[in-house]
């Protein structure tokens, strides 16, 4: 079959060869003659750049460097698939791959989130591509999904939960009760959470992913500096169950919304009502709901991480580049998906300008005329209220919890009105806040 393909086959050189580089070899060695009959030529891994083997991964006579600008200057290369992660090392050697007039392909959602509107711009001087699909929920196509299927679409707002980490210590706590951190042990221990969690449990990975769906969603450049962030590692089986007596679900998301006075950018454990098809999402999986004008609400479901999901977007890229070797650069489809020169600098919102709605609880002392009080406070801010629950007496504190859920308003109102709250004499501790969306 690959006989009949007379042109030579496109080389490919791989930085890195951990779990996404192994899966990525071995996708290309397994289904090269599908690949090839996709992508109009064969496709041969030409050299690897990687410290050490990786024993799921049979390389063969594949030569390999410890060095991997060995591969970035290597004449031979036409395609870089960087998979080494991080942002330093990652962002010399797709400069210098570019500069050296080759494509490349990544996987490295912190490196397209900070350094991207640079690399793109380098790129577009050089006449090369720089493909990211991976770097966003793994193996969901959501990149492409939004960038070239919803082409006609105004996107209005998008919303995903986009690190599997979180979602899986969020699962856990409410389908078994147990703490935050007794899951995230858990976690590390099955290799889901690195020994230091923080970009996943403090909503960093998924901020990093939420910048770069909201460029090509909205035609901005890339303003990863300007995303909010909140982590889930003060959520507690107290409100999981709460939320859930309520109707809900407790997911960690992304939000990307546009607004006439700019866009909402931020990452936040959020209440969802329990029938969305995206509360249902649980464990590592990824999802994300994207809403256009045209289309209405689409779901991208699937694998957000893990050894060949990743690669599947990997060579999905890879296929792409190939298919548009020969073009004309000006014909290709645009990095962010809108024409470099006409991004918009629509701002990016500071999330106390942002609208949402919230789930509030509050200890109280078991008083008369508490209630009363908390109303008049939320009233006077023009804060009204959806739903209040007013639970029993608690045994060991003789508080009262009470909560309640508003309807949509600005943060910064919400803001005074729990300061507020904070200050009464009946009010004991900090009030709890989580927002809500409602993802209709």
């Amino acid at each position: 079959m690959m006989g009949s393909f007379s042109v030579k086959p496109v080389k490919v050189g791989i930085c890195g060869l951990g779990t996404v580089g192994g899966g990525t070899f071995n996708v290309l060695k397994r289904n090269a003659e599908e690949i090839a009959r996709r992508a109009g030529r064969g496709i041969e891994v030409a050299q690897i750049a990687a410290r050490r083997p990786n024993p799921k991964c049979e390389t063969g006579s594949t030569p390999i460097t410890a060095d991997i600008f060995d591969v970035a200057n290597n004449p031979e290369i036409d395609v870089v698939i960087e998979l080494i992660g991080g942002y330093t090392l990652a962002h010399e050697l797709v400069l210098k791959a570019i500069e050296n007039g080759k494509h490349v392909v990544t996987a490295n959602k912190a490196l397209i989130a900070v350094h991207g509107n640079e690399i793109f711009a380098k790129a577009r001087e050089k006449g090369v591509i720089v493909a990211f699909e991976a770097a966003v929920a793994g193996g969901i196509p959501v990149i492409k999904a939004i960038r070239e299927g919803l082409a006609a679409n105004r996107i209005n707002w998008l919303a995903g939960i986009i690190n599997g980490t979180g979602n899986f210590i969020l699962t856990e706590m409410r389908e078994k009760g147990r703490a935050f951190a007794d899951v995230l042990k858990e976690a590390q221990a099955l290799g889901y959470a690195e020994a230091d969690p923080t970009f996943d449990v403090e909503g960093i990975d998924a901020a990093h992913k939420l910048t770069i769906l909201a460029s090509i969603a909205f035609g901005i450049p890339l303003q990863f500096d300007k995303a909010y962030t909140e982590g889930i590692t003060k959520l507690t089986t107290a409100d999981v169950n709460y939320a859930e007596a309520l109707g809900y679900r407790i997911k960690h998301l992304g939000v990307a919304r546009r607004t006439d006075k700019g866009i909402e950018l931020r990452v936040h454990p959020t209440l969802i009502p329990a029938d969305r098809l995206i509360a249902n999402v649980n464990g590592v999986m990824n999802a994300v709901m994207v809403n256009g004008d045209a289309a209405g609400s689409t779901l991208f479901y699937g694998a957000g991480a893990g050894m060949e999901p990743t690669a599947s977007s990997v060579v999905a890229d890879l296929v792409d580049v190939v298919r548009v070797l020969t073009t004309d650069p000006e014909n290709r489809v645009p990095h962010l998906a809108f024409q470099p020169d006409a991004l918009s600098d629509h701002p990016i919102l500071p999330i106390d300008a942002c609208e949402s709605a919230y789930y509030l609880r509050i200890q109280a002392k078991d008083h008369p005329g508490v209630l009363a009080q908390v109303a008049t406070i939320l009233s006077e801010r023009g804060i009204n209220i959806e739903s209040i629950m007013q639970m029993e007496v608690e045994e060991h504190d003789g508080l009262v919890p009470m909560i309640l859920v508003t309807h949509r308003v600005l943060e910064s109102r919400i803001i005074e009105a729990i300061a507020a709250l904070e200050a009464l004499d009946d009010v004991v501790g900090n009030v709890v806040r989580i927002r809500v969306e409602q993802l209709n």
